[in-house]
């Protein structure tokens, strides 16, 4: 038949005479990244998908795999998606190479904004555009490859992205249809599958009220002006934990208030994150750029405030739900913590319930489905190359 190819690790798959089954490959190589909202996206997104196809909720005659390198860790359980390792190589070496051989002839998802340069169906989700927008926060060497490799993706892969705002940006700067990305949210949903630990919360925070702010301790994290807007506080009027892996050189020589008040927790399990974000007056969200912003959704959640920054997609996820302030207004965030502070417990309440609703926007389950559409619908392949149809 055209266009079938032999059982094997690449190809369309031949499971009964004269049919032809599609093949899905998952690219999993973030799954040998350290963790951040890029991987979480990925990793909830396949577990989302696995679900849909366990339950019949995603109904296609595609065989899906997860490939992934040999060094990486699956921390979840895998139902209707099989697992395949191939390749000792994490780096960028691993897609070009060795997962453009694995996925040879077969739809290639790539969840973490990078995947083979030449793949013919492949849908990539970049996450934002802070490459382009803000080049000042990434190594030369980082800028070189992710810029360069991202204008090429938007010549020969689909698109998609985890907010219209940068949709938006994306399509500008790299110069592609807007119609043509496809946005596929970020979700909440598992934050709401864990207890939260509220003992290990307390170990952390102490009985006094705090804020907290979550996200790995980068530039564009904008975490200074949390702490400047912290220090203008009443002292002794609450402490600010800080969730996320640390790293000193973010505040130069800039010392850690001696009181103790500032809290550096390091990265926490989502049950710890869970308990924080519960018994905390407010998430602090002070972001300079931000494709979507997981914190937020998160805090909503867990039922607690949100004080975020007016930067790129975090008006679009938080609208009528958070408080905001300018990223660079140390003072504006000082006084929104002390309203806080001080605020009656109806508003309090109010703001909170408008947050749940506001949950109901974004699902990691939804997201996965518009992930798996777009990648099966019929799309690009090269010349002469018969297109498969999706089941």
């Amino acid at each position: 038949m055209p266009g079938c190819a032999a059982n094997g690790a690449s190809g369309p798959v031949r499971r009964a005479k004269g049919s032809c089954v599609m093949k899905a490959v998952i690219n999993g190589r973030f799954l040998a990244q350290p963790m951040s909202g890029v991987q979480r996206y990925a990793g909830e997104i396949v577990q989302a998908l696995d679900a849909a196809l366990a339950t019949g909720a995603i109904a296609h005659d595609v065989e899906w795999v997860l490939v992934t390198p040999e060094p990486a860790e699956v921390p979840f359980d895998l139902r209707a998606i099989r697992l395949q390792r191939v390749g000792r190589w994490i780096d960028h070496r691993w897609d070009q190479v060795t997962l453009a051989q694995a996925a040879r002839g077969a739809r290639l998802l790539s969840l973490a904004g990078s995947g083979p340069l030449l793949h013919p169906r492949h849908l990539v989700v970049i996450h934002d555009a802070a490459v382009y927008r803000h080049p000042e926060h990434f190594s030369r060497a980082y800028r070189l490859v992710h810029a360069t490799a991202g204008r090429i993706l938007a010549r020969t892969a689909r698109l998609a992205t985890v907010s219209e705002f940068s949709r938006d940006e994306l399509a500008a700067i790299l110069k592609v249809p807007g119609s043509a990305i496809r946005v596929a949210p970020n979700g909440w949903e598992h934050l709401a599958r864990v207890q939260a630990d509220e003992a290990g919360a307390l170990r952390l925070a102490g009985e006094a009220p705090f804020f907290v702010t979550v996200g790995n301790l980068t530039r564009n994290k904008n975490l200074s002006v949390a702490i400047e807007a912290f220090r203008r506080l009443e002292p002794g009027a609450a402490r600010l934990v800080v969730v996320g892996r640390a790293d000193a050189r973010i505040f130069g020589a800039e010392p850690v208030p001696a009181d103790g008040n500032v809290i550096f927790a390091g990265r926490q399990s989502d049950e710890v994150l869970a308990g924080l974000l519960r018994r905390s007056r407010a998430l602090i969200f002070p972001s300079l750029y931000e494709g979507f912003g997981i914190p937020p959704l998160e805090a909503m959640a867990a039922g607690t405030r949100v004080l975020a920054s007016r930067a790129a997609a975090v008006v679009e996820v938080c609208d009528g739900v958070a408080d905001f302030f300018d990223a660079h207004d140390a003072d504006g965030l000082a006084r929104l913590m002390g309203a806080v502070l001080a605020e009656p417990p109806a508003i309090r309440a109010a703001r909170i319930e408008a947050g749940r609703e506001r949950l109901a926007r974004y699902s990691w389950a939804r997201s996965a489905r518009l992930l798996a559409q777009g990648l099966l619908s019929p799309g690009r392949v090269p010349a002469g190359e018969p297109e498969l149809a999706a089941g």
